[in-house]
């Protein structure tokens, strides 16, 4: 199957020379960029499909490297609104726990497509959260994600210390390390995909350090280097956090991390907030993955990461991410590259970061996060085929067309009007193409208000 989209107005490849192109096309292969640019003969093309561009803006699709995407049934809660992390945490555990496989379906969806409306085409999810022993929930989750036609990396998260252990989460929602160990062999080798422009792969995420044991953040990694997975955890996302380390273990969360061997290539961390120099140059030695999420920081006081000092190493692979729905509250990625050009001007000043190198860390750098760049994060020939398009006719554009792709973040683009995922044209004139929206916005509304009923 071919899909030829031409008259593309502007075409920003991100690719390694940042090259960038008006009046081109891409022709797509069944899942595969099979060409691109100004001078294909497009008379000579024999597609199935042809897809007039004419007046839009296309880049690489957004790869998003952290979520919890059953948050989305927990915006905006009364008691949470105005707490910092731990605080929130310990709220909201007490709402969590009684998810069930109904409401993981629901939120997978309603936050999954809210993301490819903003242009994601690629993203990952911490599932870290089993009531009463349900594993079958990360199951229902994969499931859903398969049915709205993203590509996924979900992360088969964990949680075994308990608040009378020393942990924040109640008993009812964490497990023992040998039966998250042996769910993590489970999910491996149901569903871990590794080949090339794969839909589905698997990673594993112990939570925190606050949540789990030494043992079994150990193990994981081991268990992960046997099967050739990535692994993910949050760190130093607060000062809290920092305390507590420091505390139980006398050492800081890095540092932490450094002794227990997950300081690696194969690693990569959420928010990154509290770093110091050394932090951030060890990091660098170790080539680890960070994802910046820089709205929920906002939203929980968590501070402001050091992007651009990352940014300076390029060993560091640096991403951006919606983060949960309950600590944002909502799941936009061009918010995220929005807020995280902001944040660093804001303290760093006017030229501390490029805008169009935070829609960079938006697809290219998630990419490499996932250990992906060779498929996603670019448009190249032989790459996947996720892009997203913009029309220049939109109201928060008039009068901002003086550096297109620039305006997706500056003039705060609100949505996608083009959506390509593995070929596949997800979003089509700003709409989702084959879903009826409505209907699943108004079950998730219900199984929202059962939940916080309780």
């Amino acid at each position: 199957m071919k899909k030829l989209f031409k008259n593309i107005e502007v075409l920003g490849t991100f690719d390694r020379h940042q090259t960038e192109w008006t009046q081109a096309a891409i022709l797509v292969e069944d899942n595969t960029i099979a060409a691109i640019g100004t001078d294909l003969p497009l008379d000579s093309l024999q597609a199935d499909e042809v897809i007039d561009c004419s007046g839009m803006i296309v880049i690489p699709g957004f790869v998003n490297t952290h979520h919890h995407l059953y948050q989305s049934l927990f915006r905006n809660v009364k008691g949470a609104q105005d707490a910092k992390l731990f605080d929130w945490l310990t709220f909201l555990y007490e709402r969590w726990k009684y998810i069930d496989a109904r409401a993981v379906a629901s939120a997978a969806k309603i936050g999954i497509y809210e993301m490819v409306l903003s242009g994601v085409t690629t993203t990952s999810d911490m599932f870290y959260l089993y009531p009463s022993n349900q594993n079958h929930l990360f199951d229902v989750e994969i499931q859903a994600a398969k049915e709205t036609g993203i590509r996924f990396h979900p992360c088969r998260g964990s949680m075994s210390l308990s608040k009378k252990d020393g942990g924040l989460p109640p008993d009812s929602v964490v497990q023992t390390d040998a039966e998250i160990l042996s769910e993590s062999i489970r999910v491996i080798r149901t569903y871990h995909d590794p080949k090339p422009k794969a839909m589905l792969r698997i990673a594993l995420a112990p939570c925190s350090p606050f949540s789990v044991s030494e043992r079994l953040m150990q193990e994981t990694l081991d268990l992960a280097m046997r099967e050739n997975v990535l692994v993910h955890t949050h760190l130093a996302e607060t000062q809290d956090e920092e305390r507590y380390c420091l505390e139980r273990f006398g050492l800081t969360p890095v540092a932490l991390m450094e002794k227990w061997g997950w300081l690696n290539p194969y690693a990569w961390f959420a928010h990154c907030v509290w770093l110091s120099e050394p932090d951030i140059e060890k990091f660098a030695e170790h080539q680890v993955g960070v994802s910046h999420c820089p709205t929920s920081n906002m939203r929980l006081g968590s501070g402001i990461a050091p992007i651009v000092e990352m940014l300076r190493k390029p060993e560091i692979r640096v991403s951006l991410a919606v983060d949960g729905s309950a600590s944002n509250d909502t799941g936009n990625m061009i918010q995220e590259a929005r807020n995280c050009l902001l944040l660093q001007r804001v303290t760093k000043g006017a030229d501390a970061m490029a805008v169009k190198k935070a829609l960079d860390c938006a697809a290219y750098g998630g990419a490499r996060v996932l250990k992906r760049e060779e498929e996603l994060g670019s448009l190249e020939v032989g790459k996947a085929a996720d892009f997203i398009g913009f029309s220049v006719n939109r109201v928060e554009f008039a009068g901002g067309l003086s550096d297109p792709i620039a305006a997706i973040v500056l003039c705060d683009a609100k949505g996608v009007d083009l959506s390509v995922i593995n070929g596949e044209i997800r979003v089509r004139d700003g709409r989702l193409v084959g879903v009826e929206l409505d209907d699943l916005v108004k079950e998730q509304n219900r199984i929202s208000k059962e939940i916080l009923s309780r």
